[in-house]
């Protein structure tokens, strides 16, 4: 089993406590679908950090300034 795996298997979502599947770039929670932020291999587990699937919607949308 790799490292990433096990890490996987014990790391939970801050907000619901759901599991998570890695998506690229992403931690994508199972439950409440949030995403969270991995940065240079870091997972930035911070409900702050968290993108709802809506919210990337939005973002990719919205006029730059």
């Amino acid at each position: 089993m790799s490292d990433e795996k096990e890490l996987l298997d014990i790391l939970y979502c801050p907000v619901c406590q759901g599991d998570f599947e890695k998506d690229e770039d992403w931690l994508a929670c199972r439950e409440c679908k949030r995403r969270y932020p991995i940065r240079d291999g870091i997972y930035v587990l911070l409900a702050d950090e968290a993108v709802m699937p809506d919210e990337e919607t939005m973002i990719a949308t919205e006029p730059e300034s």
